[in-house]
């Protein structure tokens, strides 16, 4: 069996930034308009007037105080509060390849690798921008990738999903090298006029390369000791949108077509999951909580981080051992625990232990054990 290797990781980042205040009083000047709309059913007891946001909710429940987006301006107008994003022709580079070209070139870079040597591309996230032809297919065309190459989703576990998948195919003999991307757009698929989740996602894409080890030439990358993935059924984040919209009649803008989920619940059901899955994942591999010097962690709230971090590395984690990057960045998504790694991986050295480790939707969950060559 071929040994894996990360080698490279790129990052794109939309220009657009929406810090909490802004949102808070795009968010409040709706309530306001819509409670003033009906006045008469508020006060007639036959209506909820809606409750505002504010800056101090939102860093309070989740530790989010500002978020990149592809279109600010769309979302914080009032009256449509949702991104602006121009329909592309079919002859046009659709906007998850152009967003994946940019991460993919850097991870390419980094890595030393020539796009024409990736013999996989997986373009893995939560939600794709059309059917087909595969958003992978297009980006590997877009960069001169050879091989082949395809699209999967696994909500916010895609990413380690995806390494795996490209781990095992590198481990078999039927790739030497591969590259994942992560085109996040979660901004498209989140109610801002949900109080309980309008500050929740922002935009960006993440990719990395992984290599045989045979092949790969730069030498203090990250060997892949071992991955774990689960899943668990649950209703507790969900979203209905999909291609039977049409015939089964129901309508496009229902809230049930975004983002939807019970917080508690999730909170209450993922964080012993996640935490098992990792500490028995090390158990594994004939290692504890105690060797790990880094934990990147799914970038979804700031206390189930905290709280995962602490069950397994028993004890309270600090900001070296389980970086925080969605004080700025939001939920990403899968691109979420990639971009920890990505902009925390630099000052490790050599045989330092560390876990990439996403949790989302379905539930799913995804441990990728790594040790600095």
């Amino acid at each position: 069996m071929n040994q894996v290797v990360i080698t490279g990781t790129g990052l794109f980042t939309p220009e657009h930034a929406i810090d909490n205040e802004a949102l808070v009083a795009s968010f409040n000047a709706w309530v306001d308009a819509e409670n003033a709309r009906h006045a008469e059913a508020i006060a007639a007891g036959e209506r909820e007037p809606l409750a505002r946001s504010s800056s101090d909710f939102i860093v309070k429940a989740s530790g989010i105080h500002s978020r990149y987006v592809l279109d600010a301006d769309g979302i914080l107008d009032p009256e449509r509060m949702r991104p602006r994003l121009p329909q592309r022709s079919n002859d046009a580079p659709s906007i998850q390849c152009e967003m994946g070209a940019v991460a993919a070139r850097q991870a390419l870079e980094a890595a030393g690798v020539a796009a024409g040597d990736i013999d996989l591309v997986i373009v893995a996230c939560s939600n794709l921008e059309r059917p087909y032809p595969a958003v992978a297919v297009e980006l590997q065309a877009a960069l001169g990738a050879g091989g082949y190459a395809f699209d999967m989703n696994v909500a916010c576990s895609s990413a380690t999903f995806a390494i795996e998948t490209a781990a095992n195919a590198i481990r078999a003999g039927s790739a030497r090298r591969a590259l994942v991307v992560s085109p996040e757009i979660c901004s498209a698929h989140l109610n801002f006029r949900d109080r309980d989740s309008h500050f929740i996602f922002g935009d960006a894409c993440t990719a990395i390369v992984l290599e045989s080890d045979a092949v790969a030439t730069r030498q203090d990358g990250f060997e892949i000791l071992g991955t774990r993935l689960v899943t668990r059924f649950s209703n507790a984040i969900r979203n209905n949108a999909g291609f039977l919209d049409r015939v089964t009649d129901s309508d496009p803008r229902a809230p049930d077509k975004l983002f939807v989920q019970e917080g508690r619940r999730v909170f209450k059901e993922v964080c012993p999951l996640v935490a098992a899955l990792i500490t028995d994942h090390l158990a594994g591999l004939e290692l504890a909580g105690d060797d790990l010097s880094r934990l990147w962690l799914h970038q979804a709230n700031r206390h189930m981080n905290d709280l995962i971090a602490r069950r397994v590395l028993g004890h309270e984690p600090s900001e070296a051992q389980a970086p925080i990057i969605l004080d700025r960045y939001a939920n990403t998504s899968s691109a979420g625990s990639i971009i920890a790694f990505h902009l925390h991986h630099e000052d490790l050295e050599s045989g330092a232990l560390g876990v990439v480790c996403s949790f989302g939707a379905g539930y799913s969950a995804g441990s990728v054990v790594v040790r600095r060559r």
